[in-house]
């Protein structure tokens, strides 16, 4: 199995106890889509390993689990800072005007005028709204992640459309000087 089909759900973040059990960070927004997770694949470097989820207890802001052939806590460990991945056909089904990261960074980006502003390239969380950065040639672009701006998102043809009468009042540009 290669990653380009695969989405991280979960990071591993310590060991749980001492009978191999796992903290996961979860990397989606709906916690509750771990209850019905019962195989996945264990990304290691670039090489993805299905495990089969033997038990899950979802906590306010993590969830633990057990795996198949982890029994104790040095093998847990063993484990830190890896990821839980899913393939897409297993993964959450998103609502309209949603999207994965992953299919977003890489997507270029322009205004309602036609102006390239050049390539999404990473995504932050914040409170109130995701914030992207958009890498061009004039520089490093901030936009939060709002509807009013989001003219068109065409994941297929990796190309992200904004509001040029939007983008001004909202958008952050790095300072060219």
């Amino acid at each position: 199995m290669t990653g380009e089909n695969l989405l991280r759900i979960a990071l591993i973040a310590k060991p749980h106890g001492v009978m191999g059990a796992l903290r996961l960070v979860p990397l989606s927004d709906d916690l509750e889509r771990f209850n019905a997770l019962d195989s996945a694949f264990l990304e290691l470097k670039n090489e993805y390993k299905p495990i089969k989820v033997l038990s899950k207890k979802i906590l306010s802001d993590s969830v633990i689990v057990t795996i198949e052939g982890i029994k104790d806590r040095n093998a847990a460990e063993l484990l830190r800072n890896k990821y839980i991945c899913v393939d897409r056909k297993n993964a959450r089904k998103l609502p309209e005007g949603e999207y994965f990261i992953v299919d977003l960074i890489g997507c270029s980006v322009v205004d309602t005028n036609g102006n390239d502003l050049g390539i999404l390239n990473d995504v932050f969380h914040t409170g109130a709204n995701d914030v992207y950065q958009i890498k061009g040639e004039k520089g490093i672009i901030l936009i939060p992640a709002l509807k009013k701006l989001l003219h068109l998102v065409d994941i297929e043809n990796k190309q992200i459309t904004l509001d040029a009468e939007v983008l001004p009042e909202v958008g952050l540009f790095e300072d060219s000087e």
